[in-house]
């Protein structure tokens, strides 16, 4: 697809990790737009323009407690700047915290932002905070976006030091991933800087301000996928140095000794991993650098995705557990065990007890026989008389003139087990490569509402899913306590040839052990759009993961394009419970 400028909205920071992270006063604003300005002059090389010598703009005067559409409440104003105005707001309707960003209908870019805000919501990419609503009213043109509080900015990151190779090779694929799908469509960022992008509580990293935040500004560029390649690098390259890229400082951090052009991460910091500082260099080559060795320069955000996929794969940090306690530890030495260990300096005599004298002698051999022949008769004694007393009791039992008491119930006679609901509590989606396919809907499984659903992405190969790409999606349920699963009986929203799913016993809603070590429940396969997977035996757990590595072919729609996916509209559990 040929590149185009896409003009993209971002939106004002939040400091929970939604786009609303600015104070609320004009100075921290102009210190923000000074460090963006002070980047942009850094990368004017690449035709970026942004909009200059406009007439200033006053914000509309809104309050606290105001309501938009009746339905969008504003609580907090975080930032005022350039005409127009960020807000922390509450949804009355859905009940959820949102983020607003306001600008007068008047405003000579509300057409670009109105556009952008609507193009970017169409994307529907879980790895980007979506816009949830675009609307001109009242003389006001207002985009509603997600406000996601367990979300933390990179920025924040970053302060506290330079990320972990493990953390810097997520962020680098996530992103560039996630990019090149936008690209793809036609969606550009343009502003991809530490602010804009968040790690949630989960490891995944979510790209704020697609296609709005230019539009805002009215940034332009003539290369677009080449501007957001080389903004990835930069992310890549602060995460490994704790530095910015270029000779000022920006976005919180300490640019570049003057003078000195573009030096690799590995030398800026000792112990920086060398397949992540070359990959930084190949995507900042647009900037004068030099790609390291023969590799080519990484040009669009799909080229640099498939170079981070080439690099061998970097395994996460193994978990580190604390030392234990002083009375958990014990020492085996040969001489001491069970003995006061002496103090230092202090010498002392231990006596030496003489062992016991083997039973090897002649009448050691006697008495050992002795002693086996008297264990042997008292043996043969005892099963006498526990076989008389049984005869005994069985000829009783068949005398006519003598009642019994009836035997109590036998194993077979009891009621046998029977499968009851086993209510959900909680979900989300299980994606452990970190490129989640629907997460925000992964409730619509459990809502006992068949209209709707959690969706997968669309896939070329299938329907096998190709492991080299995706080895599988899911969503981890939450029972709200250990249950003994047997069944679970799953909904879906296509038909075709095939769907396979398996059901694990998960550790937690979002597990940290790998699926190889999680017990297998049970497996199932259809064409159709219902399917029942049953265990063998009930398996106790409190969560359970629903891991789906087939999908029919089906049409595109609204969402994606036509290949392999499968929808989920609903699931329900049920385990055994017997009767006392």
């Amino acid at each position: 697809m040929a590149e185009r400028s896409t003009a993209a909205v971002d939106v004002a920071d939040n400091s929970g990790g939604d786009p609303l992270t600015a104070k609320a006063d004009r100075t921290t604003a102009d210190g923000a737009e000074a460090q963006d300005a002070t980047d942009m002059s850094s990368r004017n090389t690449n035709g970026e323009q942004e909009a200059a010598d406009e007439p200033a703009i006053k914000s509309p005067e809104l309050h606290s407690g105001h309501k938009l559409a009746r339905r969008y409440r504003l609580e907090e104003c975080v930032t005022r700047l350039d005409g127009f105005s960020s807000w922390r707001a509450v949804d009355e309707k859905l009940r959820r915290a949102v983020g607003v960003h306001i600008l007068p209908a008047d405003h000579p870019r509300a057409r670009s932002v109105l556009a952008a805000a609507r193009a970017s919501a169409l994307l529907g990419d879980p790895r980007f905070v979506q816009v949830l609503d675009a609307v001109e009213e009242n003389d006001l043109v207002y985009v509603v976006h997600e406000w996601l509080p367990d979300a933390t900015e990179l920025t924040a990151l970053l302060a506290s030091g330079p990320l972990e190779p493990y953390d810097a090779y997520q962020l680098v694929s996530q992103v560039s991933q996630a990019m090149a799908a936008a690209h793809r469509e036609g969606l550009a960022h343009l502003r991809l800087t530490p602010s804009a992008v968040l790690r949630t509580s989960t490891g995944q990293y979510r790209i704020r301000g697609l296609a709005v935040n230019a539009a805002l500004r009215g940034i332009t560029v003539d290369r677009p996928q080449r501007t957001d390649t080389e903004a990835i690098g930069a992310l890549l390259y602060a995460a490994l140095t704790q530095r910015w890229p270029y000779e000022n400082d920006a976005h919180g951090l300490t640019g570049l000794p003057k003078g000195m052009g573009l030096i690799a991460p590995d030398q800026v910091r000792a112990g920086v991993h060398r397949g992540l500082s070359d990959l930084a260099m190949r995507a900042l080559v647009n900037d004068g650098a030099t790609a390291s060795r023969q590799d080519p320069p990484c040009t669009t955000p799909d080229e640099l995705a498939k170079a981070v996929a080439a690099m061998p794969r970097i395994r996460p940090p193994e978990p580190e557990f604390p030392p234990a306690p002083e009375y958990q530890r014990t020492t085996y030495q040969q001489g001491t065990y069970g003995r006061p260990q002496p103090h230092p300096g202090t010498a002392t005599t231990q006596p030496v007890l003489p062992p016991p004298a083997p039973l090897e002698s002649r009448t050691g051999k006697v008495l050992k026989w002795a002693v086996s022949a008297l264990l042997i008769a008292a043996l043969g004694l005892g099963s006498w008389q526990i076989a008389d007393r049984l005869l005994d009791q069985r000829g009783s039992n068949n005398d006519p003139g003598t009642t019994q008491p009836s035997p109590g119930p036998s194993i077979d006679d009891k009621a046998a087990p029977q499968l009851v609901p086993l209510p959900v509590k909680d979900s989300k989606e299980y994606a452990p490569d970190g490129t989640p396919q629907d997460a925000g809907d992964a409730g619509n499984t459990h809502d006992s509402d068949p209209s709707s659903y959690w969706r997968s992405k669309s896939y070329v190969e299938g329907p096998e899913l190709d492991p080299r790409v995706k080895k599988g999606v899911g969503i981890v349920y939450d029972l709200g306590a250990e249950q003994d699963v047997s069944k679970a009986s799953i909904a879906l929203r296509y038909v075709g040839d095939h769907t396979t799913l398996t059901l694990y016993a998960a550790d937690a809603l979002s597990p940290a052990t790998a699926l190889e070590e999680m017990p297998k429940i049970g497996t199932g396969r259809t064409s159709g759009k219902s399917l029942e997977v049953s265990a063998e035996k009930p398996v106790r757990s409190r969560y359970v993961l629903v891991w789906m590595t087939a999908m029919p072919y089906t049409s595109g729609d609204e969402y994606s394009t036509a290949g392999h996916k499968q929808g989920i509209t609903e699931v329900t559990f049920t385990g055994q419970q017997a009767r006392p």
